[in-house]
Parts: structure tokens; C-alpha cells; sequence
């Protein structure tokens, strides 16, 4: 029960006091010592202090002021006069402030502390310390005093001879001070020194530390401690009330201290990403900048060396220059969209880049400079084509005239030769033939003769400096070429007498050449087929060689009887040669082929038919074996094809289903995909099976439609779905605890959504997603727009309207801004569901980090330097110390800091 509840627990209290004081007037010296330090502590921070604690409160003026700090309200102005009517007004102001706040006061009236009566003055100092300073202490809905003790107890359990269980003689050997002190700054106290039966240097110790250290005055004295029997009560209880005022203030703070730096972390992050973006931008911008005026630059050259250099710097900047910046700009727009993304999902505002550097601007001075480019390169191809014209057309006819020359050197001499004289008729024939295609060349020629001509012209017309060597060079061609057509129809008329003497032997020639080369190309190409290499893959295939081999048998001796008779065409010609002693040099001049090479070959045909015979018995060996792999291999794959196809759909079942929770879907789902794993081994053996088909250099296989590729996939597939099926509803749980989704919410989406996917495919078509839509709340017209996943902003009141928002004008302009930062009049889905999820989410506010920055500067409206370094760690305290404005309020003091425009200015309230 507390203490200050009830019928007169003051008055009980005071009784107490009361006869402690007639018991023990030495706890009269420790109670005055402790009291003052107490109320110093207090007074200090209203810039005064009391030397006297009977006297100093005489007037009423301090007390009233002491009251005012250690409650954080104004009392009633007091009396500044000085007679004892003004001093009695002011000490019952303190009064009735003390009985407004549920104190009963017995037997204290303001006449007694105006007279300086110690014990009244003592006893109402001790009944404001139990108000303000022990009252609020409860562990474990304990009362204030035992709170305190239990408090006290826990923090010290710990440590060795230390044994608190009560407020007076348990803390006169000064160790239950020190592990108060340990427990919580162990950087202060070096604790295993300590020993119990040095009582004055543990006080000492642990007095001097909490006053220089945890700005604790000093309250007590350690002789008066020690040198009293039973220590007074009241007074270690104010000193203890201290420890635990500072150490849980301590604990606020460092927790004030995280949330900022939190809070912090995520602003410098995205500050950072903002200062990439400007840096990338402003780079891009200065390089398009500093590359138009190069490509607009339209200053011809006067050498086509130089107008080449001109197109070969060009493809420079297109291969190697201009790539980088196509993957910078890209880069540029993923940034942008990303740090908008983080902004909007830490509820900050959008950014918005510099004037000049917006995502549009630099795609329109990206257009600008493509623009450029394209018209520098026909310009380019322009100038290059105008200068080489004339020195094309010297180059065209010094080439052409060069080209003829050498073609017609020698051809006179050869032309006047008599070889056909001593020539055969085969010789005579072929000098024929070559002189018919020496004249079709002739012919061939005139062209360029004539564009010879043409082109000299041309550079006459066009003043060619250098007209009259090419006049004479063209002169010389076209004598010439008169010379030579005379010199091929004189040629023509003494091959064609010689031609008709040898006609009649080289029939028999003719003859010969005409069936041996088909002959020879039959043996030839017998020779090919029965030594060539086969490749089959079936027992059909093997057996279509085989009748085709025996096909070829059979012809066999109509073969022989053909060789016989070319041979006979060869023996007739040597008989006339014999006969008529006809000069024949060399050989038939129609075909190299001869009766040895015939007969070669004809031997050669007969010796590789039982080779072909016996390969092809292997083969089909080969191929039954073949045929038994496939058989074996389809068996499997028939089973496990299907038996994956059916765990697919499964798995799609389950993972629009509604059974359970999460939580519940979640272990049913790992459950089937250790069944799924289980099943490993029969791929396994099928990929053994397959191994050996693809030793076999099996290729096909119909007895089964699956392919080894097939089941791989298949398989995982399989297993990719099942844990991709998992990690949804693992993001589903993430999302639900995150922001605050409940089960229910969950499955009411879930429920949408299956109601209107009819065909279970887990997709929803235009339409289908459109009735979705409607279902919940939405009222979406039929026209183009509402199909872009986009509302405009009257489209978006509705929608939140008909969802239950209540929206005025300056509510929904204020939703706006938010889903909408750039005012661009249109909401997307994605800015949507941020909206609604940032609804229901518990996210830092401007007012929370402007109460966390107040408990750091312990109450004041303004905050230190000192005290950002002392909470915040160094990186993140610079930080605010360099961003926060000046305070400028009426208790400011030099070097104060508003704290309070910092923390709005971080959620985009105000300017940072």
C-alpha cells in the first residue's frame, strides 16, 4: 500500500519522526547534513543554495522556489515584504502547494518555520522528499520505501558482503553504497580492492566518486556513520533515492540516445545518396555540355587526311567515349528511384535535386546531344565524298590504264606464234578453245577501253592539271588495242585449217574419254560409299544400309561388262595409230584416264565389298543394345516426368489455400519439401541411366516424350518453387509483425485475391484484377487511365473515402503530398500501398525524437554541445552540433542549441 494513501499515514509518519528525534537528537546532525545537501541539489539549478536549513526558510522565498524546481510547476506569486505577516503568506503558499499534492501535514504549521523550529523544518524538508523524490519509486507494485529497498537489493545481489535489508545499519560499512555505484559505472570503483572492515575509506570512496562523478552532492559524513550505532533512516533513504534518480535517468538516456542515433543513421545515409546523385548529375551534365560545341563545330579541313582524322576521332567518342555515359545516365535514374524509395519507406520527404538536375533535364540535354551527333556525322560524310571526287577520278583512270597495260603485255608475240604447226589435234583443239576464250576476253575488254576514254574526258572537261599525259596514255591504249584485233582474226583462220587434219583419230579419243570419265566417276564414288563412315541411331536405319549395300552388289556385273568395252575403245586406237603410223605426242587430251588405272581401281572396288559386309553386321549389334537403353531410361522418366508435374501443382494449391496461420502454412510447406528431397535418389539413378544412353551417343528416344533436360528442369523448378513458395509466406510473417498486419487483414487479402483468380493460375488477368479492384471499395471507370495502375487525385479521395477516411480538403491535400511529392497528379499502386502500410506501421515522428533530445538535455528547451558528446556517439553528435540553429528562447544560455527545429526539420516539418 502507498504510503501517502489512506487515513493519515503522514500523521503516522510524523509520529515516527518525532520520537526518533526524542530517541536520538544525534540523527538531528545527520538529518540537517542531508536535508541541506538535498535541497541544494535542487536549488542549484535556480542558481542558489541555503547554508541554514531552519533559518534560510524562514521567509518562505527559497522554499517556495525550492518546490517550484523539484516540481516543474509555478506556485503563487509570493511576498517580497519583510515583516512577519508577508514571511507567514509565502510558507503557507508552500503549504498548501505540499497539501495539493495528497500530502496530509500534521502538526506543521507555517508560524513554527517561520520561528526556526528546527525539528518542524526538518520533518516538512523530510515529508517533501518522500512527495517528490521516494514516492514515485515502486518495483513490482511495491510502496515507495520498499521499492526502494527491493531496488537496492537487486542491484547488489551480486556482490560479496553485501547484505541490504534495511535503510540503516546495512549501510555502514560503505560496500552497499560502492555496488551501487560499481553495478553501474564499474569504470569508477575498483570494487576487489575494497575491504568491509575498512568502513571510512568505503564511504569515503564511494561519497567522493557519486560527487564527482554522478554530480550526487554529499550528503552524509562517514564519521557520523560510523560513529553512530543506528544510522538515521531517513537520511541514507534521501542519499539512496539519489542513486536510483541518477541511474534511471541514465537509462532514459541511453535509450534516448539509440532512438537519435537511429534516427540519425538513416538521414546521413540518405544525405549521402543525395550528394551522389548531385555529383553524378552535375558530372553528366558538364560532359554534355563540353561535347555539343565539339559536335557542332562544322569547320571543313583542306585535306582528306585531316577530314579523316576528323570521322576517326567521331568513332572514338561513339565505341569508346559515349558507352560509359549511356551506363552513367542509367545508373543516374536507378539512383534516383532508389533514394526515393528510401525516403518514402523512412517516412522522410522526397527528394528534390538541384535546379537543372532533375531526371527530365538530363534527358533533354541527352536528346540535345544525340541531335548534334547525328548531324556531325553526315556532315563528315558530306565533306569527305566532295574531296575525294577529283582525286578518285585521277586515281580511277591511272588504275584502269594500269590494269589494261599489263593485261595486253605480250599478247602481240603470242598472237603471231606458229605453234599449231607440230601441234596434235588435241593440242590444236585446245589452242583453239584457248584462243576462243582469248577473244571472248578481247571482247570483255572493250568496256574498259571505253571508260578509259570516258574518264579522260571527264578530267579534260573538269581542267585536270595534268590533262595532257593522260590524253597520251589514253592515244597509246586505243593504237594498240586496233593492232591486237587484227592480229586475233589472222590467228583464228590457221588454228581452224590445222583443227580438221587430226578430226577423225581424235574421235576415237573423244569416245574413249566420254565413257571412262563416268566409269571412272562410278568406281570413284563406289570407292567413297564403301569406305565411308556411317552414323545410326536406329535398328531401321542400320538395316536401310544394309539393303542399299546389297542393292550395290547386284550391279556388280553389268559394271564389268562396261569396263570391257572402254578397254576395247583404248585397244582399237593403238591398232590405227599402228596401222597409219600417226605422229601422237602424249596422251588423250580429253582425260588423264588410262586402262591401268581402271583396272586399278576395278580391283580395288571387288576387295572392299566383304569390309562393308562385315561393318555393317556390327553395327546392327550396336544398335539392338541401343535400343534396350532407351527402353530403360523411358521406363523411369515416364514415372518421375508426371510425378513432378503433380508436385508443381500441389504446391501451387497449397500456396493459395487458407488453411491456418502463417505460421501454420509455413511448416506445412518445409514439411513437403523435405518429402520433395527425399526423392533425390530416383533423379540420381535416372541421370546414371542417361550417362550411359549419352555414351552410347543415343540421341533420340520414342519411347517417352521427357528428356533428361526435362526432369532436370523440371526438378528444379520444383525444388525452386516449394522455397519460393516458403520465403513468401517467411515475407508475408516479416510483413505481418512489421507493420502491424493483422492474421485476419492477411487472409482477407488472400480471400480477395483467390475469389477472382477462377482459373487457380495465381495470376489476375486485366479484368479480373479491375473486379478486385471494385470488391474493395474502388470505383473505377471504364476508360484507358484507370488501366495504367494510376489514379488521379479525385480517382484516389474516392477510393480513401469509400475506405472509410473521413478527408476534408486540407487532410486529403496533405495525403497528397505525400503519395504524390512531386505533384504530378497521379498516384501509383506502389505509392499506394506505401500510404496504407505507413497507416498502420509504428514509425519514428518529429515528436518522438524531440522528446527523446529532451531527456538528453534533462528537461530544458534548449540542449548543450557537452551533453550531444557525452550521449551521442562522436560521428552522429557532430552532426546535430552542426545542423542545430541557435536557441533563442528566454532561459537561453551561451552555446544553447534549439533541438526542437532540428527534430521537424528531419521529417521535412520545417528546413533543415
Amino acid at each position: 500500500m502507498d504510503p501517502y494513501d489512506g487515513d493519515g499515514d503522514y500523521m503516522h509518519q510524523e509520529d515516527d519522526w518525532d520520537r526518533d528525534m526524542l530517541l536520538d537528537p544525534a540523527w538531528e546532525k545527520q538529518q540537517r547534513k542531508t536535508f541541506t545537501a538535498w535541497c541544494n541539489s535542487h536549488l542549484r539549478k535556480a542558481g542558489t543554495q541555503i547554508e541554514n536549513i531552519e533559518e534560510d526558510f524562514r521567509d518562505g522565498l527559497k522554499l517556495m522556489l525550492l518546490l517550484e524546481v523539484i516540481s516543474g510547476e509555478r506556485l503563487a506569486k509570493p511576498e517580497r515584504g519583510k515583516m512577519r505577516v508577508h514571511k507567514i503568506s509565502n510558507v503557507n503558499k508552500a503549504l498548501d502547494f505540499i497539501a495539493s499534492k495528497g500530502v496530509k501535514l500534521v502538526s506543521i504549521g507555517a508560524e513554527e518555520i517561520v520561528d526556526g523550529n528546527a525539528k518542524m523544518t526538518l520533518g516538512m524538508i523530510w515529508t517533501i522528499i518522500l512527495r517528490f523524490a521516494i514516492q514515485d519509486i515502486s518495483v513490482e507494485e511495491t510502496s515507495a520505501k520498499e521499492g526502494l529497498l527491493l531496488w537496492c537489493q537487486r542491484k547488489t545481489a551480486p556482490y560479496k558482503n553485501v547484505n541490504i535489508q534495511n535503510f540503516h545499519i546495512s549501510w555502514k560499512d560503505g560496500l552497499g553504497f560502492c555496488a551501487l555505484i560499481h553495478r553501474h559505472r564499474p569504470e569508477l570503483i575498483d570494487y576487489g580492492k575494497l575491504r568491509k572492515d575498512d568502513p571510512m575509506t568505503n564511504l569515503n570512496t564511494a561519497f567522493d566518486v557519486a560527487e564527482k562523478y554522478l554530480d550526487i552532492p554529499k550528503m552524509l559524513d562517514a564519521e557520523d556513520i560510523v560513529g553512530t550505532a543506528r544510522p538515521d533512516e531517513k537520511a541514507i533513504m534521501t542519499y539512496v533515492s539519489s542513486f536510483y534518480h541518477a541511474f534511471s535517468g541514465a537509462q532514459k538516456a541511453e535509450t534516448a540516445a539509440n532512438r537519435i542515433c537511429k534516427v540519425l543513421a538513416v538521414n546521413q545515409e540518405n544525405e549521402q545518396l543525395m550528394e551522389d546523385y548531385e555529383k553524378l548529375a552535375s558530372d553528366l551534365l558538364e560532359w554534355i555540355r563540353r561535347t555539343i560545341p565539339w559536335l557542332e563545330n562544322r569547320m571543313p579541313e583542306n585535306t582528306m587526311q585531316a577530314m579523316q582524322q576528323k570521322l576517326e576521332d567521331f568513332r572514338d567518342y561513339r565505341r569508346l567515349h559515349k558507352p560509359p555515359k549511356v551506363q552513367e545516365k542509367c545508373q543516374l535514374e536507378i539512383n534516383f528511384n532508389t533514394l526515393q524509395t528510401k525516403l518514402r519507406l523512412s517516412n522522410r520527404p522526397a527528394f528534390m535535386p538541384s535546379e537543372g538536375k532533375m531526371v527530365l533535364d538530363i534527358n533533354n540535354a541527352w536528346g540535345n546531344l544525340e541531335g548534334a551527333e547525328k548531324g556531325y556525322e553526315e556532315w563528315l560524310l558530306n565533306e569527305i565524298r566532295r574531296l575525294e571526287r577529283l582525286d578518285h577520278l585521277a586515281e580511277k583512270f591511272r588504275q584502269k590504264a594500269a590494269i589494261h597495260e599489263a593485261w595486253t603485255e605480250g599478247k602481240d608475240d603470242l598472237l603471231q606464234k606458229r605453234d599449231y604447226e607440230t601441234a596434235s589435234l588435241s593440242e590444236i583443239k585446245a589452242l583453239l578453245k584457248k584462243h576462243e576464250a582469248f577473244e571472248s576476253d578481247l571482247a570483255a575488254h572493250q568496256d574498259r577501253v571505253e571508260q578509259i576514254a570516258a574518264i579522260a574526258q571527264e578530267l579534260n572537261e573538269l581542267d585536270y592539271y595534268d590533262s595532257p599525259s593522260v590524253n597520251a596514255r589514253c592515244q597509246r591504249i586505243c593504237d594498240q588495242w586496233d593492232a591486237l584485233g587484227g592480229l586475233t582474226q589472222k590467228r583464228n583462220e590457221a588454228l581452224q585449217r590445222t583443227e580438221k587434219l587430226l578430226e577423225t583419230i581424235d574421235q576415237l579419243y573423244l569416245e574413249f574419254a566420254k565413257r571412262a570419265a563416268p566409269f571412272n566417276n562410278w568406281m570413284e564414288g563406289a570407292m567413297e560409299d564403301l569406305q565411308d563412315t556411317f552414323i545410326v541411331h536406329t535398328i531401321e536405319e542400320i538395316q536401310g544400309l544394309s539393303t542399299a549395300h546389297e542393292q550395290f552388289k547386284a550391279t556388280l556385273p553389268d559394271a564389268d561388262k562396261e569396263r570391257m568395252a572402254i578397254l576395247g575403245i583404248h585397244n582399237e586406237i593403238a591398232k590405227i595409230v599402228q596401222t597409219y603410223h600417226v605422229n601422237m605426242a602424249g596422251t588423250n587430251p580429253y582425260t588423264t584416264i588410262n586402262p591401268q588405272e581402271i583396272n586399278g581401281k576395278w580391283d580395288k572396288v571387288r576387295q572392299l565389298v566383304p569390309q562393308r559386309d562385315q561393318a555393317l553386321i556390327e553395327e546392327h549389334a550396336r544398335q539392338q543394345n541401343n535400343e534396350r537403353l532407351r527402353r530403360q531410361f523411358a521406363n523411369q522418366a515416364n514415372v518421375i516426368g508426371p510425378w513432378i508435374q503433380t508436385k508443381m501443382e500441389e504446391i501451387g494449391r497449397i500456396s493459395i489455400e487458407m488453411h491456418g496461420t502463417l505460421e501454420d502454412q509455413l511448416s506445412h510447406l518445409r514439411q513437403y519439401e523435405k518429402s520433395i528431397i527425399n526423392y533425390k535418389p530416383k533423379i540420381d539413378q535416372l541421370e546414371g541411366d542417361h550417362q550411359l544412353i549419352q555414351e552410347a551417343l543415343i540421341f533420340d528416344n520414342k519411347h517417352t516424350n521427357y528428356t533428361m533436360e526435362h526432369i532436370r528442369v523440371g526438378w528444379e523448378q520444383l525444388l525452386t518453387t516449394i522455397a519460393r513458395t516458403i520465403n513468401e509466406i517467411e515475407n508475408q510473417i516479416l510483413t505481418r509483425d512489421a507493420k502491424g498486419i493483422s492474421q485476419e487483414q492477411l487472409n482477407e487479402f488472400r480471400a480477395s485475391f483467390n475469389h477472382f483468380d477462377r482459373d487457380h493460375s495465381g495470376t489476375l488477368g486485366a479484368e479480373e484484377f479491375k473486379a478486385c479492384l471494385i470488391s474493395l471499395g474502388f470505383d473505377i471507370a471504364n476508360d484507358a487511365q484507370k488501366r495504367t495502375g494510376i489514379m488521379d487525385a479525385e480517382d484516389f479521395k474516392t477510393c480513401l473515402i469509400s475506405m472509410g477516411y473521413n478527408l476534408g480538403e486540407n487532410e486529403f491535400s496533405r495525403i497528397m503530398s505525400i503519395v504524390d511529392p512531386n505533384r504530378m497528379g497521379i498516384v501509383t499502386f506502389q505509392a499506394f500501398i506505401d500510404f496504407m502500410s505507413r497507416e498502420t506501421a509504428d514509425t519514428d515522428t518529429a515528436d518522438q525524437v524531440m522528446a527523446s533530445f529532451k531527456v538528453l538535455a534533462g528537461d530544458k528547451n534548449y540542449i548543450l554541445a557537452d551533453e550531444l558528446r557525452r550521449e551521442l556517439p562522436p560521428d552522429q553528435a557532430e552532426y546535430c552540433i552542426a545542423r542545430m540553429a541557435p536557441y533563442s528562447g528566454p532561459d537561453a544560455v551561451p552555446g544553447a542549441l534549439d533541438y526542437m527545429s532540428f527534430s521537424t526539420a528531419l521529417y521535412g516539418e520545417s528546413d533543415l
